[in-house]
């Protein structure tokens, strides 16, 4: 019985623990961002500045979010590579967008942008002015619409 009680109570210690180790994204001053999140956001948002950010220590990693002056949100993940850009209503900026799916925006939706790029180690999804969404491939080869 006395067992018992010391698993269940060190159990609930530790996850206690890792509750408290994995809290929810906290603000951060824009000068404790890492270099790599910097310099992203100077090569491709040149005319924009960092307005605040967010960290997300877990295990493994810490992400880091930020919100441009524009409104606009990016993503990094744990190894401080873009997970997702999110321009609101305006356009991603070519230098993010691989070649291969900005030809296949251009040739099949006129007239359209892409104002949000997201990928994952294997596929990128991307959402046009019109809301329509695309589903590509590590290669920028396209996969399927979600409408």
């Amino acid at each position: 019985m006395k067992q018992t009680r010391l698993f269940l109570l060190t159990l609930m210690s530790l996850l206690m623990i890792s509750v408290s180790i994995s809290a929810d994204d906290q603000p951060i001053p824009v000068n404790q961002l890492p270099a790599s999140v910097t310099t992203f956001a100077k090569k491709h948002f040149p005319k924009q500045t960092i307005q605040s950010a967010e960290k997300d220590a877990e295990f493994g990693g810490t992400e880091y979010e930020i919100y441009l002056s524009s409104g606009t949100k990016v993503k990094f993940n744990k190894r401080g590579n873009w997970d997702k850009v999110d321009c609101g209503a305006g356009a991603v900026p070519a230098t993010i967008v691989p070649a291969a799916i900005s030809k296949y925006v251009k040739a099949n939706y006129p007239g359209q942008i892409i104002t949000k790029i997201e990928r994952d180690g294997s596929k990128y999804e991307v959402e046009l002015s019109n809301r329509t969404e695309l589903k590509f491939d590590s290669k920028g080869r396209f996969l399927k619409v979600d409408r």
